[in-house]
């Protein structure tokens, strides 16, 4: 019921100063308006979200532990002489160019030897002296190399990667407070890239100790910490990507995956888990850029384990041998051998002498455990047999012809390596000489051929585009097919013939190519 003494205009009029008031207190962020009483604040939005856990706990208690490795070699200031000082070439002339002319100032900087100044003028007798000591002198030290490193004990003990080291004269650790320690190199082992420092002072040095490597997992959070770059006490953090990588490196092979960024210099420094154990010895990168694209690889504690007591011990690694080249299995060989799967290592020849020889293994043998373990692969066998002594008897199980067998040896010692030369397959051909067009190879017998021996049958010419074009080159030496030995291009095209007659789709051949011997799985279509 409208108020008798208003009227409806003046009602109006203050129904819409009202709401007037109310909008601009809205705007404002004041609360609701109400005669008689003071006006509220509006309170800010607070959101309770999940509180992550950072590393910092860890990073403080491991980072003292971790150390920068520099690495020194002695070289000849006189190999310098008229060869380019950047890039070692043969440069007649060179030394006897002008200091300030723009070629030799170009090289000295790019090598970082920055002794002239940048107005052209005259050094100081401050720099005259330090040039006089760096190059009057006949020998000098240069830095080769620089990586990371870490304490595994409290006497001194570091763990780093063998190319980190290699090549080295003198080391110097930096630690995590900036003081700098003379080390000397205990031992080195170059097939799994590790090396062992040792640092004498009269302290206790912090030092960290490795993981269980069977529970690292795929996804678990890890931290690396190292000297990438030369800026030591970095670091970085990710997660376990993948195991039991092979990139190539060596015969032993098993990296661990991560994506936290390691770069230049990471190279010796550990990843750690969740808990401060090392999981890993950091050692490589996969990197288009040259740096860090989230692919690094770190060595797994329990290979750093084994290696780097041996090295504290004896300054060297000895492994287990049983003298037996071996390949992966694929799904052509393990058909072309009536094999259910592709686990196993195929034994394409043992060396003669070796245990394997004297046990009795031969040529074709598939081992698919060893000491009641199944391997799943040739890597995961070489792996295996080189954790052991030297002295240990083993039982081999494997499968011959279809047949499982057991055969128990004693492990050799692995020999120290050798280089192998390879020898020339090109030679003389002779009216032997036989195309096998299924295949695109021109065969002639090896003992036809200059240097090829005289067992099997020489790939003389391959075709492109024949259908083992990718799986023989020119030189490559074809000692039997089937299982059955070749001496002619007569006998290789007879038994690539009852193969196909059989109803194989694929026919298996033991090749020798250069030093070493493999088996070819080739398909018959």
């Amino acid at each position: 019921m409208q108020n008798p003494t208003s009227s409806p205009s003046k009602t109006r009029s203050r129904l819409l100063a009202a709401t007037a008031s109310l909008a601009i207190a809205g705007a404002i962020g004041l609360g609701a308006v109400t005669s008689g009483t003071v006006p509220v604040l509006a309170e800010a939005v607070r959101v309770e979200g999940v509180q992550a856990t950072g590393f910092a706990d860890v990073v403080e208690k491991v980072t003292p532990a971790v150390v920068s490795v520099r690495v020194q070699a002695r070289v000849d200031a006189a190999s310098d002489r008229g060869r380019s000082p950047a890039f070692g070439f043969d440069m007649p002339g060179f030394d006897d160019l002008p200091d300030d002319h723009p070629l030799k100032r170009f090289f000295r900087e790019f090598r970082g030897d920055r002794e002239f100044r940048g107005d052209r003028g005259p050094r100081s007798e401050r720099r005259a002296e330090r040039d006089h000591r760096r190059h009057g002198n006949r020998e000098r030290n240069r830095p080769v190399s620089q990586g990371s490193g870490f304490f595994i004990s409290g006497d001194g003990y570091i763990v780093t990667n063998n190319h980190v080291v290699q090549g080295g004269q003198s080391f110097t650790v930096v630690l995590d407070d900036g003081s700098e320690l003379e080390a000397k190199l205990v031992g080195a082992d170059r097939r799994t890239d590790l090396a062992v420092l040792k640092v004498d002072a009269s302290r206790d040095f912090t030092y960290v100790t490795f993981a269980d490597d069977g529970k690292v997992r795929v996804g678990d959070w890890v931290v690396a910490v190292g000297n990438p770059f030369g800026l030591g006490g970095t670091v970085t953090a990710g997660i376990v990507s993948a195991r039991g990588r092979d990139i190539g490196a060596g015969p032993y092979d098993d990296f661990i995956q991560i994506d936290a960024p390691v770069n230049k210099g990471n190279s010796g420094g550990p990843t750690f888990d969740a808990d401060g154990n090392v999981i890993g010895v950091n050692t490589a990168i996969f990197s288009p850029s040259g740096g860090s694209v989230g692919i690094a690889f770190a060595i797994p504690s329990d290979t750093v384990k084994s290696v780097v007591s041996q090295l504290e011990n004896k300054g060297s690694v000895t492994r287990g041998w049983i003298g037996v080249q071996i390949q992966q299995i694929n799904t052509d060989i393990a058909d072309s051998l009536g094999l259910k799967s592709t686990d196993g290592a195929l034994v394409a020849e043992p060396q003669s002498g070796s245990p394997a020889d004297k046990a009795g293994i031969r040529s074709g043998d598939v081992i698919v455990a060893v000491n009641g373990e199944k391997m799943k692969d040739a890597r995961m066998l070489a792996r295996r047999v080189s954790s052991m002594p030297p002295g240990t008897t083993v039982k081999i199980d494997l499968i011959r012809k279809g047949n499982p067998q057991t055969i128990t040896l004693t492990l050799g010692e692995l020999p120290k390596e050798r280089v192998a030369s390879r020898r020339n397959g090109n030679g003389d051909h002779d009216n032997d000489s036989l195309d096998v067009p299924k295949l695109g190879l021109t065969l002639a017998p090896a003992n036809r051929v200059g240097g090829a021996g005289d067992e099997g049958v020489v790939v003389t010419n391959v075709d492109p585009d024949g259908a083992a074009a990718d799986r023989f080159r020119t030189g490559d030496v074809i000692l039997d097919v089937g299982g059955a030995a070749v001496s002619s291009p007569s006998d290789v095209r007879k038994a690539i013939n009852d193969a196909a007659s059989g109803g194989k789709r694929t026919v298996l051949m033991r090749v020798k190519s250069g030093p070493g011997t493999r088996f070819v799985a080739v398909p018959l279509g």
